[in-house]
């Protein structure tokens, strides 16, 4: 069950990711390009944390460095799909969108996209008369809940800052 830990903690990384990620992009003070600044320093820790922290945890097992190409280029294409998603993250809140919104329909929506690209790419037995209808309802619980936290998600108190709008630049 560790595996279960270590998921709840993304999960809860995660979560707080686009809220963190909003607030330095606001905190920057520059409602032109404060939101790049934020993703700037989003690198610098992705350095740290997956760079560095790597590089100690397989240097202190003994690890070898060596790495298969496929290995490599699909691991390449995960870190630019993140960067890029992170990236898209920080263009819909200049575009005025909420983090509780944006977040709620990225994390609704990333299950979905990974279970048809799973399917699509490792096929039930049996084709789609494999997959048992409980998927199909999981599925469209994702996508309704999605939804519903996106329409009903609380207005902030009148005492919350507002955000500094800015305007969307490629």
């Amino acid at each position: 069950m560790k595996w279960l830990l270590f998921a709840l903690v993304t999960v809860v990384c995660f979560g707080l990711y686009g809220i963190f990620l909003h607030k330095g992009s606001i905190s920057m003070s520059d409602p032109t390009h404060g939101r790049f600044k934020a993703f700037l320093v989003v690198g610098i820790a992705y350095y740290i944390i997956a760079i560095m922290g790597s590089l100690v945890i397989l240097l202190a097992n003994g690890a070898s460095l060596s790495m298969t190409g496929a290995g490599f280029k699909m691991s390449l294409i995960a870190g630019i799909l993140g960067a890029v998603g992170a990236l898209f993250i920080l263009l819909a809140f200049g575009a005025k969108g909420s983090p509780a919104v944006v977040m709620s329909i990225i994390f609704a929506g990333a299950p979905v996209v990974n279970a048809i690209v799973f399917i699509a790419m490792n096929p039930p037995q049996g084709g789609f008369s494999g997959i048992p209808w409980q998927f199909y309802v999981g599925m469209l619980m994702a996508i309704t809940g999605g939804t519903l936290v996106t329409i009903f998600k609380p207005a902030p108190s009148a005492s919350a800052k507002p955000a500094i709008t800015a305007k969307v630049q490629p």
